[in-house]
């Protein structure tokens, strides 16, 4: 049986999350998914696997019912397929954050940051140079054993463990090569989470042509394929990480179990 997997997430307001975790957690478990749905007063974060009507069914449920008075209609949902379910189980709970980078003054549910979608970044990289000649900069916003498994082909990378010491990470940076500010920044992730929260910090410390990937990573493939990549994507489950061509791979990487790993 092929098993549909999505991942997605929307900043939006969310007044008290904690109510709403026993409704999801009943219908996903009247649609037998497994995965993870992580509230916050800033949002929705999930991954979900199930069975192509279950699936649909989920992505009705989040856009239709009531309850959720239409913050999650029309969401960003990225889908791929594998044989089994790559989740042991189905969790709905709450956080302070549905990524953690702990600095509150940055709130994605109020703005967005600018974005650039798959096929122009793929045309830029194609030419060298965004489109009015800017030289460019991708920042990976990603944990140091992801970007080991691939990235872009001459990405900034961080080295860091987690999301919440990217702040530092980028200060320093930019204090030791101040002609950032002169190129055009793209940050990304595996899903755009991340590197939305990203850019807006870069842009709090007046960066001033920084974007984030639309969809990060898993859209770039969808939409651009592997052009300008190099190795594999980890993603948050079992499958541990997948191609360009978004299929489950089988390496191992320096003997370590890894789809247990935490984002913050």
């Amino acid at each position: 049986m092929q098993i549909v997997n999505i991942a997605s997430y929307r900043f939006v307001g969310i007044p008290s999350p904690q109510d709403w975790v026993l409704p999801m957690q009943e219908r996903c478990r009247e649609l037998a998914l497994k995965g993870t749905i992580v509230l916050a007063e800033e949002g929705i974060n999930l991954f979900l696997a199930g069975t192509e009507e279950a699936i649909e069914a989920i992505v009705r449920y989040l856009s239709d019912d009531p309850l959720f008075a239409g913050r999650f209609r029309d969401m960003d949902v990225k889908y791929s397929r594998s044989g089994n379910k790559p989740f042991k189980r189905m969790v709905v709970r709450v956080a302070k954050e549905i990524i953690t980078m702990r600095h509150p003054m940055i709130r994605p549910e109020a703005t967005r940051a600018p974005v650039v979608d798959a096929v122009t970044l793929k045309s830029w990289l194609d030419q060298g140079h965004d489109d009015r000649g800017r030289p460019l900069i991708l920042m990976d916003t990603r944990n140091a054993f992801e970007v080991d498994m691939g990235t872009f082909d001459g990405a900034v990378r961080f080295d860091i463990e987690r999301f919440s010491e990217f702040p530092a990470a980028v200060k320093k940076l930019l204090h030791e090569e101040a002609d950032i500010k002169d190129k055009t920044v793209v940050s990304f992730c595996t899903g755009g989470i991340r590197c939305e929260k990203a850019a807006l910090f870069m842009q709090e410390l007046d960066v001033p042509h920084v974007y984030q990937l639309d969809g990060g990573i898993l859209r770039y493939f969808e939409d651009a394929g592997g052009a300008h990549w190099d190795g594999e994507c980890f993603v948050f489950d079992e499958r541990v990480a997948v191609d360009t061509q978004l299929q489950p791979t089988v390496k191992e990487y320096e003997g370590r179990t890894l789809g247990g790993a935490k984002l913050d």
